[in-house]
């Protein structure tokens, strides 16, 4: 499973919850009939309860959403921290130069030097932009996402390049 966001919070009495979208198109999540929920975000893949959406839209810097099988404020209380995912085969697909995160984890990342920095151990969102977090051994660089620093990602070679020197 990928995970998408978590939810935040009950939103209202009949059955809304508040998303934390990990991603900027959480709307394109709407295409997914189906959503998949479980209480944590490691949890295995038969723990992931699927979800009928019933409606989603935009609120404030997330999302507000509600399900079939969340009829009611204390239904939606209930899923309160719970964790939003999807098996790769159902997202929508990615347009160019776009990357699902979980895709990122696990590539190494180089500098323009052809220096390897480390591997990819996850992703923060600071609200202005994405970061990489580059695990290398017991050190971490925390790289931004943008394209200033972010020359190249080829998912198939399973590479990222970087304007970033290994001393930064």
């Amino acid at each position: 499973m990928i995970v998408l966001g978590r939810i935040v919070a009950p939103f209202g009495v009949q059955g809304w919850v508040k998303i934390h979208p990990f991603g900027d198109d959480p709307l394109s999540w709407r295409k997914m009939p189906q959503w998949w929920l479980a209480p944590t975000d490691d949890a295995p893949a038969d723990a992931w309860q699927p979800m009928t959406l019933k409606g989603c839209r935009v609120h404030g810097k997330g999302l507000v959403a509600a399900f079939e099988e969340a009829p009611d404020r204390n239904a939606a209380e209930a899923l309160d921290g719970w964790y939003i995912g999807a098996p790769r085969e159902a997202l929508p697909d990615t347009a160019k130069d776009e990357y699902y995160w979980h895709d990122l984890v696990g590539l190494v990342v180089e500098n323009e030097a052809g220096e390897a920095l480390g591997t990819v151990s996850g992703l923060l969102s600071t609200g202005v932009h994405d970061v990489l977090q580059v695990a290398d051994g017991d050190a971490e660089r925390l790289i931004p996402f943008v394209a200033a620093y972010v020359l190249d990602v080829d998912l198939a070679s399973r590479r990222i390049r970087v304007a970033w020197e290994r001393d930064w």
